[in-house]
């Protein structure tokens, strides 16, 4: 039996897989909550994410029928591009700030110039640094937290995080790694400099993750972990990776010709390639794949979260939203939203807001918005 975990946006999920079958046997989920700014500002605490680890698994246990004795491996998936900073006893120094946050669209900017624009950031990197990649909330949390900044011990991303809280081990995976900002997805290796450029001191060189190739494990889980979460102690916990990168795996695109799009909090564009040839368009990020290519990717910061936000403005559940979109014409009458309310990536406007355009007295309805 295997455990897949997936620590998303909205929240984490859970499901046992019977590695004979490969069927699925049981599901389980638990929710997250929001710490949201008028300034851009997307965090969560990891907290939360620990706790819904633990609800999600217990609930896929259960409804499996089986033990967590059964489990012989872990894999988890995360949501790119955050950052969680730890202290040298592990201790999370602050909330992590999400792949959505744009307060520091200000230091991206300053940190894409440093690297000579769009173009020198590809040329350096092989993606053009964006607002909500992790690099630019390094600079803003050590200008904006400079004692907290003073105390990083480890800088993770949010699966990174739940393998080290798992296992102990400080650990990154390709995949995930290519939407750091510090790091080039041709070399496959950290780029030590822009860290060196925004700390002189070396602290977050020393603080990197050592860096994994896909099919290699982390490790066991830690004692006092599989204890917590009713598992078995000898089960092995693979690399894991970005959600993205585990998404093009589970639908099998791991090999040329195949597209993947997925709709969720975000929504993005994928597709493999066996080659790193990085594209000249800026909003096309080549991040690696976990696979042994390349992921070239497009990503739009505003999806479900829209149409989240206008059911519950409406206060309509799941049913009744899609009724009501159903009951819509196609073009809606020529009412026209523009769901920017997180800013946006592609195209990159971080400091963009939300319109409705072409309304009139005749399609202003409820189902057409």
């Amino acid at each position: 039996m295997f455990l897949g975990i997936d620590c998303g946006t909205q929240g984490t999920k859970a499901i046992v897989l019977d590695a004979v079958s490969g069927k699925v046997l049981g599901e389980g989920s638990g929710a997250h909550h929001m710490i949201s700014g008028a300034n851009g500002r997307r965090e969560q605490d990891v907290q939360e994410w620990l706790d819904a680890f633990e609800q999600a698994t217990a609930a896929a246990l259960q409804q499996a029928g089986v033990s967590g004795a059964d489990i012989q491996a872990i894999g988890v998936s995360g949501q790119q591009h955050g950052l969680v900073m730890l202290d040298e006893t592990g201790q999370v120094l602050r909330p992590a700030k999400l792949w959505c946050d744009t307060e520091s669209a200000p230091e991206n900017d300053r940190l894409l110039t440093y690297l000579g624009g769009e173009a020198g950031s590809l040329e350096r990197l092989g993606i053009a640094i964006a607002p909500g990649y992790t690099v630019s909330k390094l600079l803003w949390s050590k200008e904006q937290f400079p004692e907290l900044f003073a105390r990083i011990d480890k800088i993770l991303l949010p699966h990174d995080y739940l393998n080290y809280w798992l296992t102990g081990r400080s650990c990154s995976e390709f995949g995930d790694a290519s939407g750091t900002g510090y790091f080039n997805v041709r070399t496959r290796a950290w780029d030590l400099d822009i860290l060196q450029h925004i700390d002189p001191s070396g602290r977050l060189i020393k603080a990197l993750p050592e860096l994994l190739e896909a099919h290699q494990p982390v490790g066991t889980i830690l004692p006092a972990i599989a204890e917590r979460l009713g598992l078995n102690p000898k089960a092995i916990v693979s690399s894991g990776g970005g959600d993205n990168m585990m998404g093009a795996i589970g639908t099998g695109n791991i090999a040329p010709g195949s597209i993947t799009m997925s709709l969720g909090s975000s929504g993005t564009v994928y597709a493999f390639a066996e080659a790193g040839n990085v594209s000249a368009q800026p909003s096309v990020a080549t991040f690696c794949s976990s696979s042994g290519g390349w992921l070239p990717l497009i990503c739009t910061m505003n999806l479900t979260n829209a149409t989240s936000a206008f059911r519950e403005l409406f206060a309509l559940d799941i049913g009744a939203f899609n009724a009501a979109v159903a009951s819509s014409p196609i073009g809606a009458q020529g009412v026209l939203v523009l769901p920017f309310l997180n800013g946006e990536r592609v195209p990159a406007l971080p400091h963009a807001t939300g319109s409705i355009l072409g309304l009139d007295s005749t399609n202003l309805t409820q189902a057409n918005l």
